[in-house]
């Protein structure tokens, strides 16, 4: 029940003890105020790295080229490893553990793009179409290139939205074809990618097969892109071993050289990641903890003082038979309500600063950063229970006062 002449007395005493009251709830406040803003700024570091890996799938692994370092079976080091086609058949075919695989031609330079009078500089992947998946291209008209352009060697390209709006201003670009580096090819499909980064809108797809033979590209590649589906890190690093063993069976070169091929396990820095804001955020609750912990040693610190005078007070109520759960939930509300109140304020302007200081202050490394409001809620009911806690240990040594002892305090 409701006690409106005990909340009246809390109330007066507050306003009696402001510049007290105010520093106790101060220090309440401060304390999930940073919490909120370690938390929020946590978040926006983590989205921020997620974001870089946002453009690709998570569980790729990426090959490329390289020169030998060690000599092998004769063979002086220094020598250029040059992967073909034949290269990923055989990796695709024999290495278990692979999902979606794609091996890429790459067009060095400038490569001019035109639209009847409408021109302009783009960049050119020369792809398989598994690799819709494993760059997470959102398809918005159309195609993505396939098996039969392949086999084919059909001129046909996937646009960029990017492309569209500044070669067709408007006109539809489904079957229209546009002059690559002075080649005509048919406009198939347009994508979106999920990341919207300006160098992976600036973009065009074009099946490998066909860009070999129009560029004279033979059948060399540079890239071998694969995913490896929900492998964990060790069975991808494994997955990843052997692509590179066939390799070094294929183009005779010592399978410990660290140079012969290049490789990035996008499933291992994902993982390292994971384990790295997992400690980030054991860290920041730490420190946050840290933080209202000290402003619940004040809260208890300022209820010691309050009992302390307000001793004779009690010792009269206890005199006019005032029961000890009286005297313990008067002091305990006074320390729920301070606790309660600041605590609210302080969570409220930290959410406030990360919704409005923290959108200005966004990069490539740092994005929206928030709270899960769960989270936030969780934080100010344990800190509740904590002011309550505060509040117990003066309420006891207030209501074990005895009405004698009380009435001799000076």
């Amino acid at each position: 029940m409701f006690d409106t002449d005990k909340w009246n007395e809390i109330l007066s005493t507050i306003r009696k003890n402001k510049l007290r009251t105010f520093l106790t709830g101060f220090s309440v406040a401060w304390g999930i105020f940073m919490l909120i803003i370690l938390l929020g700024s946590g978040n926006g570091l983590e989205n921020g790295v997620k974001k870089q890996f946002a453009s690709s799938a998570s569980n790729t692994i990426w090959i490329w080229n390289g020169q030998t370092s060690l000599p092998y079976k004769g063979m002086k080091p220094g020598r250029n490893i040059q992967m073909k086609n034949q290269d990923y058949d055989e990796i695709k075919r024999t290495v278990e553990g692979i999902e979606y695989g794609s091996p890429r031609f790459n067009l060095w330079g400038s490569n001019l793009l035109s639209y009847k009078k409408q021109y302009g500089t783009f960049n050119i992947r020369t792809v398989y179409p598994d690799y819709q998946y494993i760059e997470k291209l959102e398809i918005r008209e159309g195609r993505f290139v396939n098996n039969t352009d392949l086999r084919q060697f059909r001129k046909v390209t996937t646009i960029s939205t990017q492309v569209v709006d500044a070669l067709f201003k408007g006109e539809p670009p489904l079957g229209k074809y546009i002059n690559v580096n002075g080649i005509p090819f048919k406009v198939v499909g347009t994508f979106t990618d999920n990341d919207e980064r300006d160098d992976n809108m600036r973009m065009i797809y074009i099946p490998m097969t066909t860009a070999q033979r129009v560029f004279s590209g033979e059948n060399r590649i540079h890239t071998i892109s694969i995913t490896v589906g929900d492998a964990t890190a060790e069975e991808s690093k494994q997955i990843e071993n052997n692509v590179k063993s066939k390799l070094a069976a294929i183009h005779k070169f010592d399978v410990n050289d660290p140079r012969a091929i290049g490789s990035w396990n996008s499933v291992e820095e994902v993982t390292k990641f994971r384990k790295l804001f997992g400690g980030i955020r054991i860290f920041i609750w730490i420190i946050g903890f840290g933080t209202i912990i000290a402003g619940i040693v004040g809260v208890s610190n300022i209820m010691m003082i309050v009992v302390k005078d307000r001793t004779k007070e009690i010792g009269i109520r206890k005199a006019l038979g005032a029961t000890p759960w009286s005297i313990i939930s008067l002091v305990l509300q006074e320390a729920i309500l301070i606790t309660s109140f600041a605590g609210y304020i302080g969570l409220v302007l930290g959410v406030v600063v990360l919704e409005t200081v923290g959108s200005k202050v966004e990069s490539n490394f740092f994005t929206h950063p928030e709270v899960d409001l769960s989270i936030a809620l969780y934080a100010l009911i344990l800190l509740i229970g904590s002011g309550a806690l505060a509040g117990f240990i003066p309420a006891r040594k207030a209501a074990s006062i005895k009405p004698i002892e009380a009435l001799r305090d000076e």
